[in-house]
């Protein structure tokens, strides 16, 4: 039997209130699939999918799903099975569930789903248990099935950051595509290597890409070898010149 979800109470966060704010461009823009979509404006919807689920840091070709894409546009799914499909995809998994604690992934899919923050730790806790005993596909599953998110956003509409802007604010809450994807317990484990010389310098090569990463010596001396062949080339050549041979 399965443990049924530990009950929060919802608090009363900005997107529970009516709103009295006029439209204007800080509003979020809403992609739906409602009206009928010229291929262009489909490809907006898709990279706006792309933005709310894997934010603006990891929306690299290599993370891209094609055959969710193709199905989206082939209207075999709805832009909710792409949402699904997009958080259950092997690079959501790798770059957020694989770094973080069931309370930190479970805060990050509610702010991607739902559009909003949680409500406390309470609700944390209530999802983490979930994603314990049921697993992420099934974590998700209610999510998506959840009536807040169809009352929301239906089968048709790309979830966003609901009512973001705060009354008497010069600015709003900081956008969830601007927060870490990790917590401070993950960035706490990654190794502190230091190099030899210097025992208070940290080396960061291993928190790099592979191409971000020195190139060996060996290259470099190659690549010095290159120029310097060059330019002695170059220079015989000029003196052949004003020699006239």
């Amino acid at each position: 039997m399965s443990i049924p979800l530990l009950e929060y109470k919802p608090l009363s966060q900005n997107h529970r209130v009516d709103s009295f704010e006029i439209a204007g461009d800080e509003q979020p823009r809403l992609f739906t699939t409602d009206n009928l979509l010229s291929s262009t404006e489909l490809d907006f919807l898709i990279s706006a999918a792309y933005r709310q689920v894997y934010n603006e840091q990891q929306m690299l070709d290599k993370h891209r799903q094609v055959i969710l894409e193709s199905q989206l546009r082939s209207r075999q799914i709805t832009v909710r099975g792409f949402i699904r499909g997009l958080v259950l995809s092997d690079s959501f998994r790798r770059l957020t569930f694989d770094c973080n604690n069931n309370y930190r992934f479970a805060e990050i899919c509610i702010q991607r789903i739902l559009g909003r923050n949680v409500y406390s730790d309470r609700e944390k806790i209530a999802w983490s248990i979930v994603i314990a005993t049921k697993g992420i596909e099934a974590f998700v599953d209610e999510l998506l099935n959840s009536e807040e998110y169809l009352n929301n956003f239906g089968d048709s509409i790309v979830p966003y950051q609901r009512r973001r802007i705060l009354p008497q604010r010069t600015k709003g809450d900081v956008t969830f595509a601007h927060m870490t994807r990790y917590g401070a317990d993950y960035r706490d484990r990654l190794p502190k290597q230091v190099y030899k010389g210097n025992r208070g310098a940290a080396r960061l090569d291993y928190l790099r890409w592979e191409w971000q990463k020195n190139p060996p010596a060996i290259i470099g001396q190659i690549g010095a070898g290159i120029t310097y062949a060059g330019a002695g080339f170059i220079g015989l050549l000029l003196l052949a010149v004003l020699l006239g041979w």
